[in-house]
């Protein structure tokens, strides 16, 4: 039988909205994969077949790859997939273990809140630059980049307040010893 879930409302709503967030990511960073391969499809037929090169797909491609890496990375640190080495905090006992989780997920949550930050900056100063070829604006690289930020921020923060409530659920948390 399953425990009832006994956490604040404000925490499941949170957890809500945060695993939403996450599945966006994760369903939009597939969609630019399918996209993506679609595309190269259509320039090997192209260039092949048709013997006619279609020369926006390798631009095209790069904003879909910015999307495929940053959305999919900030989906990463809220499911606890995203690239981490937990060795040390594995190798150290559990009241050392908590001062390392805490300060990951701080500095998760500063890296993000500054990838948020500059990506607005950059992503201000480039948008009225066009990408060649495709006449779309250049602020359109950095802009997945600094959506990015904003969830890695919003990511790390509800791992900080799940952990500080007791209610942190990594594989890899400070209840193993």
């Amino acid at each position: 039988m399953q425990e009832p879930d006994t956490a604040p409302a404000a925490m499941r709503n949170m957890d809500r909205i945060l695993d939403l967030l996450a599945r966006v990511c994760m369903l939009l960073s597939g969609i630019a994969i399918v996209v993506m391969t679609a595309i190269f499809a259509w320039l090997v037929f192209g260039r092949y077949v048709l013997n006619n090169t279609p020369t926006w797909v390798e631009q095209v491609s790069l904003l879909l790859v910015m999307v495929i890496a940053f959305l999919g990375a900030a989906a990463g640190v809220h499911n606890h997939t995203h690239l981490s080495v937990v060795v040390f905090r594995n190798l150290v006992p559990p009241s050392v273990r908590t001062v390392f989780v805490v300060l990951t997920d701080v500095l998760m949550a500063g890296f993000g809140g500054m990838m948020f930050w500059y990506g607005i900056e950059l992503t201000i100063f480039k948008w009225n630059t066009l990408i060649p070829l495709i006449q779309w604006s250049e602020g359109l690289r950095s802009l997945p980049l600094t959506i990015s930020g904003a969830l890695v921020f919003l990511f790390s923060t509800g791992h900080l307040i799940r952990l500080f409530l007791g209610r942190d659920e990594r594989q890899d948390n400070i209840d193993q010893g």
